[in-house]
């Protein structure tokens, strides 16, 4: 059996791969464009990517959307493939963001980190970009989905469902995550379930996307048996030849052993799943103190009390300056071995697939 195709209304990927949006820049145009010209996903991270620009005053709101509109651009130049973001709905420019990839002509917006009640208002006459939210449960996606059938007449086109073992945010809480009731295989069927009763009512065919921890070409055999119409990777993706981050980023995953795998609690209220390094140490230790922000970049930052700017971590790690930051990782981050291109990665899930998947 060959990897089937996914369908998100119109929109056909030739592979039903989505390669996560992973911040700050480390899913740019670069990784994007190359996963969409393997007939993949390919999503750019929205998050604070002004950051990652070459242009002065990189912090303010109009540069992050100059950068987001930037990156659209330079990723659908390379490929006429299938081109997402991905937005926070925690983002203190979460509107403006989302204007913008509407605005640009983004195929697909991916969007979690809070419930985006209100997505569909974005949608300008004449629109085609889709409109995917990021779930963790069945009750969120059934509040989505009543919520923009009363107020838009529209319901998403298709739903990420993120399992606990994702890198960066997670949306649980610390005792839920090796809790089995919340488990990627326990809540897909959760999704499943709501998600049948809107399409029931619609008539659309709306595909629920399975994430967090999907790592071979057989899990993502399992989870398509289990209903889903695709998966979403983010981790694999890191150690591409193609990934935007520094090679000092990506080798920190090569490096890394089982025990580097950690869970710390972030400034923005979230617990997060990150590789264990001298500076998450140094923040343990208390030798981190609170800061002035000076991005103000998400709504849910606990800055008086941070010990750290999370925006400054993440950019500094993705230009490989991990002695003041840290990555963000899945929870198989230690099983790459070596890095690859995005072609021999798309390849090598396919073949595991068919292993793992006979007709």
């Amino acid at each position: 059996m060959k990897l089937p195709q996914l369908k998100i209304g119109e929109l056909v990927a030739r592979v039903p791969i989505i390669q996560g949006g992973m911040g700050v820049g480390i899913s740019l145009s670069g990784l994007a464009s190359a996963v969409a010209e393997e007939g993949g996903i390919g999503v750019i991270a929205a998050a604070m990517i002004g950051l990652t620009s070459s242009k002065p005053n990189k912090s303010t709101p109009e540069a992050q959307s100059e950068a987001l509109a930037d990156e659209i651009r330079k990723a659908k130049a390379k490929t006429s493939g299938i081109v997402g973001v991905n937005i926070m709905v925690a983002l203190s420019d979460f509107a403006a963001q989302v204007s913008t990839s509407v605005k640009e002509g983004v195929d697909i917006i991916f969007s979690g980190a809070g419930l985006p009640l209100d997505l569909p208002k974005y949608l300008v006459d004449g629109a085609k970009t889709k409109l995917v939210p990021i779930v963790s449960s069945g009750r969120a996606a059934s509040i989505i989905c009543k919520k923009w059938m009363s107020k838009f007449d529209y319901v998403p086109d298709a739903f990420v469902v993120e399992g606990p073992k994702a890198g960066g945010h997670l949306g649980f809480h610390r005792d839920q995550l090796d809790d089995p009731d919340f488990a990627l295989d326990s809540i897909l069927p959760e999704v499943l379930d709501a998600v049948k009763v809107f399409e029931e009512k619609t008539g659309k065919t709306i595909p629920v996307i399975a994430a967090g921890g999907v790592y071979t070409g057989e899990d993502i055999c399992k989870y398509i048996k289990m209903g889903a119409s695709g998966v979403q990777l983010g981790t694999r993706f890191v150690t591409t030849h193609e990934c935007d981050a520094d090679e000092k980023f990506k080798q920190a995953y090569i490096d890394a052993s089982e025990e580097d795998m950690t869970v710390i609690q972030s400034p923005v209220g979230l617990p997060g799943r990150a590789l264990k390094n001298k500076f998450l140490d140094e923040v343990t230790d208390g030798k981190k103190t609170p800061f002035k922000c000076s991005f103000k970049c998400l709504k849910t930052c606990q800055v008086e009390t941070a010990p750290y700017c999370i925006a400054s971590a993440l950019i500094n790690a993705q230009r490989g300056k991990l002695k003041y930051g840290f990555a963000f990782a899945g929870a198989n981050a230690y099983r790459a071995k070596k890095i690859i291109s995005v072609k021999e990665l798309i390849a090598e899930l396919s073949s595991e697939f068919e292993a793992a998947c006979p007709a």
